[in-house]
């Protein structure tokens, strides 16, 4: 598996500090940073993207948060120490992956919902199998199924291991917008909350 061309993916994972803080700084700061996962027995495979898309989930006030019902074996990452991996699996088929924000016993998390795949993308080709490269990790499922990121990675420290993310900026043609998240609609006033953060022009962005 081809390393790529692109080299921006391979500096140092972002520190602790950069996931304690609220989830919707973490959503927004997380847009343009490279999401990076090292597969082989050395870790000397790798896929990588920008990510392009996040939602941010509040916490236990948050009808649309896993973590409004309170504390479960589930959602229990989410209640630990900001800047590890929570992956859940959602309509019985699909992993997705969060990254848990604010100190512990605060359940803020931020979904990446899409990623520009940069590097690694015949690898990503052979789990998508999908006609357009824009296709590849156009979605929270997408994305996990194009990095080979399962509920094994569930808990995973973002800043050290297989499964990080590095230090990215919008490009110079690229804006910041928001909008309200997709599909959840069943919490109510919450559903319409403008916590969802994408980067446009781009066409990995799972709705524009």
């Amino acid at each position: 598996m081809a390393l790529g061309p692109d080299a921006a993916w391979r500096g140092d994972a972002l520190p602790r500090e950069f996931y304690d803080r609220s989830a919707v700084a973490v959503a927004r700061g997380l847009l343009g940073c490279y999401l990076v996962r090292r597969l082989g027995a050395r870790r000397s495979q790798a896929v990588a993207g920008r990510i392009v898309e996040t939602e941010a989930y509040v916490g236990e006030r948050d009808r649309a948060c896993h973590a409004h019902a309170g504390r479960t074996r589930r959602n229990a990452v989410m209640y630990g120490p900001p800047g590890h991996a929570y992956v859940y699996l959602i309509y019985g088929m699909y992993d997705m992956m969060n990254v848990v924000c604010r100190p512990p016993d605060e359940p803020h998390a931020v979904l990446l919902r899409a990623v520009e795949p940069t590097t690694g993308l015949d690898a990503m080709r052979r789990r998508r199998r999908v006609r357009r490269d824009a296709d590849l990790a156009s979605g929270p499922g997408k994305l996990c199924r194009a990095f080979a990121i399962t509920r094994a990675l569930n808990g995973a420290d973002l800043t050290a291991g297989p499964l990080s993310i590095v230090a990215g900026a919008p490009r110079a043609t690229e804006r910041i917008q928001r909008s309200a998240r997709i599909g959840v609609e069943y919490a109510g006033p919450d559903a319409a909350r403008p916590l969802r953060f994408f980067l446009a022009p781009n066409l990995h962005v799972s709705r524009r």
